[in-house]
Order: structure tokens, then sequence, then C-alpha cells
């Protein structure tokens, strides 16, 4: 479990989770508080990300108040982030809230990364450019369903604007101006699946969702909370369900005249590989069955390596294309000149 952590400590881009990780890992050792609260998830999956659940449980405590002496070191409360400051004040939380962090970190991570959506951006904007057709938008692994809400959202990329321009969200990490940004898009409809689909219109939903955005990136917090101002006035539908039965539904539902999006962004990682199969091979028949009136469409963010790949499979034709890069949290969008 110590290398567990470390691991993830070394991988963080939040100078204060990895130094209170690294913390964690020796007490781990030691067999002080951080190893009471993480008894038994030493066998966890290597990939269901142990370390951030357990500081996205911490944060949680943070945020509804109940980490007084914390709160100081945590900038997401008005805090300085100092790991080495803060780890007596979080080694005593552990201590005195061993049972109730025990509890949160047994829930998944349900990060909804707001800035995504402009890499994204880049998908959807050149499957309204190629078809010509609203979009069905249809997402796995939604969690509250904000990028279901992306076209809701402003985005500037070089000086140029689109999108909503009263929308208090605005995107702009941008390494270039993706193709067709002056594209019209119309939304038909939008509806997401997740295993344990958060609701932004409540205030355990939205304390949810703000717990496991790291406390020392401002930035994501601003775009959240913006988010979910957008979320309390515009619905979007997230199902509870499993991905690849509830894909299969939906795609079984005809849908002419408009081209359908099936997309997703850091999610294949956490599906089982059978389910990660069948969702492929549904796409995949999906697409066989696609016309010029109803085509479907495949985006998906997904990891390479030191960075994310935005990748765009569209039929009738089939044509399969990494069409920007970015960062994991959807940071310096680079479109890919083709």
């Amino acid at each position: 479990m110590q290398r567990r952590l470390l691991r993830q400590a070394r991988s963080m881009g939040s100078p204060l989770y990895a130094g209170l990780l690294e913390r964690c890992a020796d007490d781990v050792g030691a067999g002080g508080p951080a190893a009471k609260v993480l008894r038994g998830h030493g066998a966890d999956p290597s990939d269901s990300a142990l370390g951030l659940r357990l500081m996205a449980a911490v944060h949680r405590l943070v945020l509804d108040g109940r980490a007084p002496r914390l709160a100081p070191h945590y900038p997401s409360v008005g805090g300085r982030a100092d790991p080495a400051a803060a780890w007596p004040a979080l080694a005593d939380l552990l201590e005195q809230r061993t049972e109730m962090i025990r509890e949160l970190v047994a829930r998944p991570l349900q990060t909804n990364e707001v800035g995504r959506s402009q890499a994204l951006l880049c998908g959807f904007l050149e499957v309204a450019a190629r078809t010509g057709l609203p979009l069905r938008l249809l997402e796995v692994g939604a969690c509250a369903g904000l990028n279901l809400r992306w076209d809701l959202y402003q985005y500037e990329a070089r000086g140029q604007k689109r999108g909503d321009l009263s929308s208090p969200v605005r995107l702009c990490s941008f390494e270039g101006v993706p193709r067709a940004f002056d594209v019209p898009v119309t939304i038909a409809s939008r509806r997401g699946c997740d295993q344990a689909p958060v609701d932004p219109t409540t205030e355990e939903g939205r304390l949810t969702l703000t717990s496991c955005i790291w406390a020392d990136h401002l930035l994501r917090l601003r775009h959240l909370r913006l988010a979910l101002q957008v979320a309390a006035r515009v619905p979007a539908e997230v199902d509870c369900a499993a991905a690849a039965p509830w894909l299969d539904d939906q795609l079984a539902i005809p849908a002419p005249g408009v081209a359908t999006v099936v997309f997703h962004s850091i999610v294949a990682q956490y599906l089982h590989p059978e389910e990660r199969r069948r969702l492929e091979e549904s796409i995949a028949a999906a697409g066989l069955a696609a016309t010029r009136r109803a085509p479907v469409a495949w985006l998906r963010m997904e990891p390479e390596g030191a960075e994310c790949a935005l990748s765009l499979a569209l039929w009738p034709s089939g044509e399969d294309a990494v069409i920007a890069r970015c960062g994991f949290h959807g940071e310096g969008v680079r479109p890919v000149t083709r």
C-alpha cells in the first residue's frame, strides 16, 4: 500500500496532495492513523485511485467544516498550501475521524472535469461540420453530466470566441484554433450513464464533486462551481447503469436526422476488460449500420503516455483519427493538423 501511495504522489500535479500522500505512505509503514484508515484496501484494484480517494475524503471534511485545523492549509477554503505544516493536522484528523474517513474512502472517485469540454469541443465541431446534422449526445461515465452541457459554456481560442457568450464558464486553454471553430451546432438530445451518478443540483452532489477536485487547483474548482450554476438550470439525464448494456439500449433506438455521438473522457481505464470489449463491439455494430442520414461517431479522450489523445471515429465512412491532444484535465488543447 505504501508503494501505491508513493506512485500516486509522484504522478500528482498537486504539490499539496503529493506532499501529504508521501507522509501518508510513511505513516502507513509506521502503523499510524493512515494505516488504520486504509486497512483492508491493499487489494483494491490498481486503477481505483486509492490515494486520490483518501484525499477526496479528507477534502470533503475540510469543505463542510469538520476539519478546522486542516482548513488553513487548504486553498479551496482560503488557506495556504503547505504539506509540511498540514501534516500534523491531517494525522490528527485521521486519528479522530477514522471510521468516518474509512466510509468516505470506500466511495468511488467521481471527478467531473469541466475543462475536458474544451478538448471534446474539437470532436463535436468536427462531427457537426462533416454531417451538417444536430447532435444526439450519449456520454459513457458521465458522472454528473457536466460535460453533456458543453454547448452551454463559452470558449476562446486565440481571440476567437464561440459557445454561449453569456455563460459563467469560460474555457480558453487552447494552443491553436480548433477546426470548424465557427460551425453552428444544434443539440438534439443529451443523455449519459454512470455506475454511481451524482446529482449536481443537490447540496450532497455539489459537495461530492467539489471534494474530488484537488484542493490547490483553484481554476478547476472555479470552473466546477460555475458549471454547477449551469447545471441548476439545464437538465441532463444520467442513468445509473453499466456502460455496455446501457449503450446497447441507446443505440438500438432509431435516430434518423441526427448524428449520434458516443463519447467519454478518461473512462476506458476504469472499465473491466470484458465491459470495454462489449462497449467497443456495440459501437462498431452501430457504425456498420450507420447511414448518411443517421451517422454515428465515437469520440474519446483517453490517456496516451504523458498526455491525452482525442480520437474521433465517424461512420458510415469509418474514418478514425486523432484530432487533438491535451492534458489530463483538458488543458493545453492542441488540434492536430491533417
